[in-house]
């Protein structure tokens, strides 16, 4: 079996696996996480900020423009430039709008002070944070240049003006945006799917998270390496609650808080 076809077998399979054995909200024992899960998780109601974003969303669909995107790599050291068209990358490496939203309502009751996202794409799910907390700082890392440039273009067309965006290598931009910062609220990690370097990312997170704090990790189930990243996260002894969702795994830090993880339906 091609190694690529056995990666999307074993994908499927864990998907499977996680719908099977996962929870809705009624299935939880914890009052913290029913609530995060009935009030944050499952609100699925419309609202203006969504409308606005996706239809941005949809410009960028139909954006016939060649960009050169350079690729940092999910298990290459080397830089991969390829051309491709920005409709293009819109329709497959963006966060589908019921993720981004949720992102932004994990955000928006996070109510955080700074945000931090690794991986900023096209500014969609970026945009989602900027709308979700207006009032937060956020920094935004982005590997490749062109690509950060068709997102800063979407921030002007949103109006964003809380979002600062770096433009180069994860493992040189994020220690310095951490130092910068008293205590880390916010963190979004997606863009490197490596283990060891989702392992350093977290580990550097650390010494600065607090009560309040979320981490999400994007893509938890992408490969062996990443969900042995994700497992390590979860045994953490700093790590009290978990929540995972397949797509997303969510990290707490609630002191006094019994460790217990979940596998929540979504």
């Amino acid at each position: 079996m091609p190694i690529f076809v056995a990666m999307v077998f074993k994908f499927f399979s864990d998907y499977l696996k996680h719908r099977l054995t996962a929870k809705s909200r009624h299935g939880t024992h914890s009052p913290f996480v029913y609530k995060l899960t009935d009030e944050v998780i499952y609100d699925f109601k419309s609202k203006t900020d969504y409308k606005i974003i996706e239809a941005q969303r949809k410009k960028l669909f139909n954006d016939e423009s060649l960009i050169t995107v350079t690729d940092l790599g999910a298990g290459s050291h080397l830089n991969k430039n390829q051309t491709k068209k920005v409709k293009q990358i819109a329709k497959n490496a963006l966060k589908s709008p019921a993720l981004a939203q949720l992102i932004y309502r994990l955000a928006k009751d996070n109510r955080p002070q700074h945000i931090i996202e690794l991986g900023t794409c096209l500014g969609i799910t970026t945009a989602y944070l900027a709308k979700a907390c207006p009032d937060a700082d956020i920094v935004t890392i982005e590997g490749c240049p062109e690509t950060a440039k068709v997102a800063d273009s979407n921030f002007r067309d949103l109006g964003l003006d809380n979002i600062e965006l770096q433009v180069g290598n994860f493992d040189v931009l994020l220690p310095g945006v951490i130092a910068g910062l008293e205590k880390l609220d916010f963190v979004y990690i997606d863009g490197n799917h490596r283990k060891d370097a989702t392992l350093n990312y977290f580990n550097w997170c650390l010494p600065k998270v607090h009560e309040g704090s979320l981490l999400i990790f994007d893509d938890i189930y992408w490969s062996a390496g990443m969900k042995e990243a994700w497992e390590e996260v979860k045994n953490h002894p700093e790590v009290t609650v978990t929540v995972d969702l397949f797509w997303i795994g969510l990290v707490y830090f609630k002191k006094g808080q019994v460790k217990e993880h979940f596998k929540i339906k979504f």
